[in-house]
């Protein structure tokens, strides 16, 4: 996500998946609309403000959905309180693949069930679901090919957007469109064609599916391309939520904005203003806080992509206080992961980085300015807030179990994932004998994350065994030295040191203190543990 070119927080290589499409000339209609939206702007659309009473009138309409970025190392725990205090967040990004453009990704990077299987992210949205929260998958970014452009048949291009939306049972999507996207005209018109059946058909189904559009701002609003995206998606028929404007990195590396706030604030009324115009022209009238409904913000939590443009903690605040006053439609922020200070080990604060702000915080104080606000999605379902606690009623079985079952006696480092009393748990630091399901007063307190609960679909984590012979069977009469290998129970092992009658170990995970390091990897095991 990013308002200039600059560099953004995802992981991820671009691709050029398929050549651009050239961009096509605006129909007369369509600029006859841009000069409106711009003149509106231009020619003192301010107005627009004066039917409120800024000094006394709050509104309880204002969203908190900040963004995650769902492939950034470490994997961002959005569904453990201690985490994430936000009751919803954005998923970002959905991209298309790199080899097969209408098959969409997270980042490039994996499949819809490879980030089941390696991230976890289908239980862990199970698991926020479960404490009443919920999530909004973003579509596109910065890096990498955001569907609509790389697919270019429409039919498959709904398939890869319906598939998303089915996947996680989606009530609210977010479409980031930035760089070269937004000059690619021909995709823009796939897009909004794509994106109108798959809101239609959802609605068939009895379900609502918000749609935001979010698109880079400068003070004066919405550039004429992203107005573009916006009526295009209205022609379509799209039942726009809203515009969410991505305001920062305002100036340049030559000219930075001193004072993010008033920027943001300016941009905002601005868009507000084009909003309003642009829904006018397809036919629909935005007056007094319907209009700011329609409008949300996503500021650069801490040091932006331009030196010296800097949204603090005080910026945060001003930002939730006017849309408090304003009724805005949402606020989000980018990123949850990048909500915390910085440590010593990075020192040069003025480059942006994908896991601090660069600013004086402590962690997660721009996501709590943002979560009191008190408004939420009207596609999102009506539920409260319920703690999550183990069922002492269920007995883990291995045979049924994604990961190993948690053990008093077992070492576990950091991001060793097991299961207890039904539900699946994460290491955060290394322990032994420190229960997952034991209640703690803080959750901070505890040694172990929330994951979320085992499903059914969930395949076991027992180990593959290997053929006979592929190594020789370990032998409790034989002299064994350092770096034999057996196998033992079809599984290879080798020897730590010189030993002899020490079996190998088959709980997992396998004691540090045993002669046999495993040469194989289960489901929940660390990549370097």
């Amino acid at each position: 996500m990013d308002a200039t070119e600059s560099v953004v927080d995802e992981t991820g290589e671009a691709n050029a998946i398929v050549p651009r499409q050239p961009a096509e000339r605006l129909s007369l209609a369509r600029l006859a609309l841009l000069l409106i939206v711009i003149a509106a702007v231009v020619g003192g659309a301010w107005w627009v403000i004066r039917d409120r009473d800024e000094t006394s009138a709050t509104y309880d309409t204002s969203w908190s959905v900040p963004y995650v970025d769902v492939t950034l190392t470490p994997t961002y725990q959005f569904q453990n309180p201690a985490d994430n205090p936000a009751r919803d967040v954005a998923l970002a990004f959905v991209v298309a693949h790199p080899d097969e453009p209408c098959t969409p990704t997270w980042g490039g990077a994996y499949t819809l069930d490879d980030a089941s299987s390696m991230l976890d992210l289908d239980r862990r949205i199970l698991q926020l679901r479960a404490a009443g929260g919920d999530v909004m998958v973003s579509f596109g970014g910065q890096a990498n090919d955001e569907l609509a452009v790389a697919c270019d048949d429409v039919e498959s291009l709904t398939d890869a957007y319906q598939a998303v939306v089915e996947r996680y049972e989606l009530r609210a999507i977010d479409l980031d469109i930035e760089g070269d996207a937004l000059d690619d005209t021909a995709s823009i018109e796939r897009r909004a064609t794509a994106i109108a059946a798959v809101q239609e058909a959802t609605q068939a189904d009895d379900r609502e599916l918000a749609v935001w559009a979010t698109l880079p701002v400068n003070q004066r609003g919405l550039t004429p391309a992203g107005t573009e995206v916006v009526a295009a998606l209205l022609d379509a028929g799209v039942e726009l939520a809203g515009v969410n404007a991505m305001t920062m990195n305002f100036g340049s590396e030559t000219d930075p904005t001193d004072d993010m706030l008033a920027a943001t604030l300016d941009a905002l009324e601005a868009t507000r203003a084009q909003v309003v115009e642009l829904y006018r022209a397809s036919g629909v009238e935005l007056d007094g806080v319907a209009a700011w409904e329609h409008v949300g913000a996503t500021p650069m939590i801490g040091q932006n992509d331009v030196v010296g443009e800097v949204f603090t903690l005080d910026d945060a605040n001003g930002l939730a206080d006017f849309a408090l006053r304003h009724g805005l439609g949402r606020v989000s922020m980018w990123s949850l992961n990048r909500d915390a200070p910085c440590g010593a080990q990075f020192a040069d604060v003025m480059v942006l980085s994908n896991t601090c702000s660069s600013v004086d915080q402590s962690a997660l104080d721009f996501v709590r300015v943002f979560s009191g606000l008190p408004g939420r999605s009207p596609a999102l379902p009506d539920t409260e807030s319920v703690t999550i606690e183990p069922d002492g009623a269920v007995v883990d079985d291995p045979a049924t179990s994604p990961y190993p079952i948690w053990r008093p006696t077992a070492q576990y480092p950091s991001g060793y994932k097991v299961v207890r009393r039904g539900l699946v748990y994460e290491a955060k630091w290394y322990n032994q004998g420190d229960d997952p399901a034991m209640p703690q007063a803080n959750p901070w307190d505890t040694a172990w994350a929330l994951v979320g609960p085992v499903v059914a679909s969930d395949e076991p984590f027992t180990p593959t065994t290997l053929a006979d012979g592929t190594h020789p069977e370990w032998s409790p009469t034989r002299q064994y030295s350092t770096g034999d290998t057996v196998l033992f129970e079809g599984l290879p092992y080798e020897a730590r040191w010189p030993n002899s009658a020490e079996p190998p170990e088959t709980l997992f995970p396998v004691s540090p203190d045993s002669a046999w390091q495993p040469l194989f990897r289960i489901a929940g095991e660390p990549e370097n543990p």
